[in-house]
């Protein structure tokens, strides 16, 4: 089959499925993975090139890196380090301990046992973080959790590939360079950081000055590639490169240009890579050996969630958060594949072991979306439970307005701002308000905007207006004068409840007032 030919069948293939799915409430990742196990050479066989198809489809985890990246400066990446190395060494630790343990009492062998479990510990960056952003979730507590314990994961990758020629080595014979990976890595780590800072932004200056449109994505996707392109070659993770990429270009005057640019190409190859994820269930051993695969699917999906739960409260996560923690995390990632395949290179796993656990990453990663969608629809409604939810994390925006209660007053001055492309930081104090919104592709953050501490993490000390759209007179005076007290530079708009609130706001000083009745 052609080029043209295979294009116009992923492209076909998609169009059909994730509408469905998506009208069906099953989420777009799903309608891929169908798609994908549709056209793929196990079931009606028109793609056999899995691997190809597998590795260009990589790119899609690369950008959303990289757009990830981007919305996240170095000075709130410096402030996940405990929770990158606390959380996420953690998680590794104790997951990969507990599967290790599964297989070694299931009589693989200690170094095969080693090998799975590590491999198995690792989660997929691509479905936990599309999915998060789907729900708008990333910036939630379990959100940022996730964040931090697959930030560590790609870093983790080089001294487990480090490991695995040791393993496979006999007594005696382990290579005296096996640890020369993390040599280059520091290297390649220090001359990221380097460019990032004395050379990207004179570049991106100088391209932008040309007024060539097609030249800046051009230059975009050369930063994001060759960064990608250099961790690979030391043998880390494209995903880590492109998201120090991202990082480094955080705090740049074009940061939302570039993400405007990137977004097309970025949705495009996640799709592909859901599609040739699908594509790669072996249908044929799954039926040879489906009791088997099934028994350890299940087993890898109950394990890991049970850690990361388990971690998630003692994180001080309530049940609710910590459970979709685990559902989020509970699946192989894409990186085993690799693991395994390395590990089967160098005798240290059995290759027919490394097929077969293959076949489980593969098959736990499309049931993914079908294991949240369980939490949501069932577990949720019946585990609800009354809990105190924590306030979200808000990340530096330094929003020029900060809009306090986002009910329909508060949703028509968001309208209003973001069409013209003026940056703003939206909170509300009911979380189901809140994961309503969210829906609906609103960024908004579920916090109590009386609190001063949490008006300070919104950016109000850098920003010009605050409106306060709350629901409670009472609310919105203890708001106004909080303000008042602490950020006295701050120009206040109020929406009014009745006459009598006019008439309190007008004590206070406030002219900037709205009256709903």
């Amino acid at each position: 089959m052609s080029f043209l030919q295979q294009a116009t069948l992923f492209l076909a293939a998609a169009v059909v499925a994730v509408p469905l799915f998506k009208r069906l409430g099953l989420g777009s990742v799903l309608g891929y993975l169908t798609a994908g196990i549709l056209i793929g050479p196990w079931s009606l066989g028109f793609i056999t090139d899995v691997d190809s198809i597998l590795h260009l489809s990589e790119l899609g985890v690369v950008l959303l890196l990289f757009v990830i990246g981007l919305e996240l400066q170095p000075r709130r990446l410096w402030e996940l380090r405990r929770a990158v190395f606390g959380l996420g060494g953690a998680q590794v630790g104790l997951t990969g301990s507990l599967l290790m343990l599964v297989a070694f009492f299931c009589g693989v062998g200690f170094k095969n046992a080693l090998v799975a479990g590590l491999g198995l510990a690792l989660s997929s960056t691509a479905f936990a973080l599309q999915l998060l952003a789907e729900k708008n979730q990333l910036s939630t507590a379990h959100g940022r959790s996730a964040f931090a314990i697959l930030l560590f994961q790609d870093l983790a990758v080089i001294p487990l590939l480090a490991l695995l020629p040791l393993l496979g080595a006999e007594q005696g014979d382990a290579q005296p360079h096996s640890w020369l990976p993390f040599i280059k890595a520091v290297i390649a780590f220090i001359g990221v950081i380097l460019a990032g800072r004395y050379l990207l932004r004179p570049i991106f200056r100088v391209i932008a000055a040309t007024h060539i449109t097609e030249l800046f994505t051009a230059t975009v996707l050369l930063v994001v590639l060759g960064t990608a392109l250099l961790m690979y070659s030391i043998g880390l993770s494209m995903a880590l490169g492109s998201f120090m990429a991202g990082v480094l270009l955080a705090d740049s005057e074009y940061r939302h240009a570039i993400e405007a640019d990137i977004e097309p190409f970025k949705g495009l190859l996640m799709g592909l890579f859901f599609i040739a994820v699908g594509m790669s269930v072996n249908l044929g051993l799954l039926v040879e050996k489906w009791p088997i695969v099934l028994a350890l699917v299940i087993g890898l999906v109950l394990i890991k969630w049970a850690a990361l739960y388990g971690l998630g409260r003692f994180s001080g996560h309530p049940d609710k958060a910590a459970r979709t923690l685990g559902v989020t995390l509970c699946q192989g990632g894409e990186f085993a594949f690799v693991l395994f395949g390395v590990a089967s290179g160098v005798q240290a796993l059995e290759p027919d072991l490394a097929q077969l656990l293959i076949l489980v990453v593969s098959i736990s990663m499309a049931l993914t979306p079908l294991v949240v969608l369980v939490n949501e629809k069932v577990l949720d409604p019946l585990l609800n439970r009354e809990e105190t939810r924590p306030f979200d994390t808000i990340e530096g925006e330094n929003p020029k307005v900060v809009i306090a209660g986002f009910g329909r007053f508060g949703q028509i001055i968001a309208r209003i701002l973001r069409a013209k492309r003026i940056a703003f930081t939206a909170l509300d104090a009911s979380s189901e308000h809140v994961d309503f919104v969210r829906k609906f592709g609103n960024k908004i953050y579920y916090g109590d905007a009386s609190r001063l501490d949490l008006l300070h993490a919104a950016g109000l000390e850098k920003a010009q207006i605050l409106v306060i759209a709350v629901d409670k007179p009472e609310v919105s005076l203890k708001i106004a004068q909080t303000v008042q007290q602490h950020f006295p530079h701050i120009q206040l708009f109020v929406r009014a409840y009745d006459r009598l609130h006019v008439y309190k706001l007008y004590n206070l000083g406030i002219r900037e007032v709205k009256r709903e009745t």
